[in-house]
């Protein structure tokens, strides 16, 4: 059994559907490329689920691990930059906080069975780091620019 996924155009699912869902066999995922929108992945609902409970399993053990005692949390700190070697870049009060926050995002998206929310958490992160790391780019940022607009409204409450 393969462990790479398969890829197909989203018409030989269509034309030849069979054929093209007996690849499944092979590899746990099927890569699905269409033209006129986001590709697709197709798998087995017991391989979906089977992907969920790891990712849970991991996830309840991360946020264990961190909440048992005050030194586990300097572990996370610890292995953090061999996970997402861009916190490097981070201040350590950032870090920090990006540890703390990812545990809780964790074991709140676990709670729901959607990670959309870590991912987002993740991009978020890691473009904080990228302006960290540009010298020039973190100055433009936090230059005073002199005057101060006020409160941004919410943009809900804008017609």
């Amino acid at each position: 059994m393969g462990t790479e996924n398969a890829a197909v155009n989203f018409s030989e699912l269509v034309n030849k559907n069979k054929q093209t869902l007996a690849r499944l066999q092979e590899s746990p995922r099927l890569l699905l490329h269409r033209r006129d929108g986001e590709d697709l992945v197709l798998t087995t609902a017991a391989r979906a689920e089977q992907d969920q409970t790891v990712v849970s399993a991991a996830t309840r053990m991360l946020v264990a691990m961190a909440r048992r005692e005050p030194g586990s949390m300097e572990l996370l700190l610890d292995i953090l930059p061999d996970a997402f070697p861009w916190v490097r870049f981070l201040p350590e009060p950032d870090l920090h906080a990006f540890a703390v926050e990812l545990v809780d995002t964790m074991r709140a998206a676990d709670s729901l069975g959607n990670s959309a929310s870590v991912a987002q958490l993740l991009i978020a992160w890691q473009h904080t780091a990228e302006v960290y790391s540009d010298p020039e780019l973190l100055a433009a940022l936090t230059r005073d620019h002199g005057e101060d607009y006020g409160p941004v409204p919410d943009p809900r409450d804008v017609a």
